[in-house]
């Protein structure tokens, strides 16, 4: 247990000091995060809205703020470069991301084209029968999306990695909320960018 505390606590910080620059960014991150919670609490009454959610809003505004506000250059604080950090990236980087939300994107149009999915399952009725269909394929996507990462790190690396990376993704609502709760002020005060003050003392 140790050991998993100790590979979760590494990711987690590589996470932060590589990919969370930005105050714009981790302010999105903190919608996310706290959208992300309240889809966790819907998932237990109504899967499917609980995925509209999740997917709408929480990926989105995360997303959102690692492609069009995180700075993509020589990462001067961790003297590094950016394909290095794609390189090394646990998880998805920018190129698995592109993967990933252009096929959450066709989803709805391949159920608005063939609503029984080649006779698999039921065609919807009306409007909230389809955004049903659409949320329930959007959490299968969830679901998938995280084993198979979970997987393919346990075929590249070990299983370790993979079950930490799972549990990091399930958990990073609650943690980015303690991280990152103060971004929006800070971000108000006009600090686009965070010093990572904190970063260079560990270096």
């Amino acid at each position: 247990m140790s050991r998993f505390l100790d590979e979760l606590r590494i990711q987690r910080w590589d996470d932060h000091r590589f990919y969370h620059h930005c105050r714009i960014n981790q302010s999105l991150h903190l919608v996310s995060a706290l959208s992300f919670l309240c889809a966790y609490a819907l998932l237990v009454v109504e899967p499917a809205w609980s995925a509209l959610l999740a997917w709408c809003v929480s990926m989105t505004t995360r997303q959102a703020g690692h492609f069009f506000f995180e700075p993509r250059g020589y990462d001067a604080v961790n003297q590094v470069t950016d394909e290095y950090k794609e390189e090394v990236k646990v998880g998805y980087n920018i190129r698995r991301k592109i993967v990933l939300m252009s096929v959450w994107a066709f989803m709805p149009l391949v159920l608005a084209l063939n609503p029984s999915l080649g006779g698999l399952i039921e065609p919807a009725v009306g409007l909230s029968g389809y955004l049903h269909d659409v949320g329930l394929s959007w959490l299968a996507l969830g679901l998938g999306g995280l084993l198979f990462r979970v997987l393919q790190l346990w075929h590249q690396k070990d299983l370790m990695t993979g079950l930490v990376w799972g549990t990091k993704i399930i958990t990073d609502p609650f943690h980015d909320v303690m991280l990152y709760h103060k971004a929006p002020l800070a971000l108000l005060r006009g600090e686009r960018y965070d010093p990572m003050t904190h970063v260079q003392q560990h270096r």
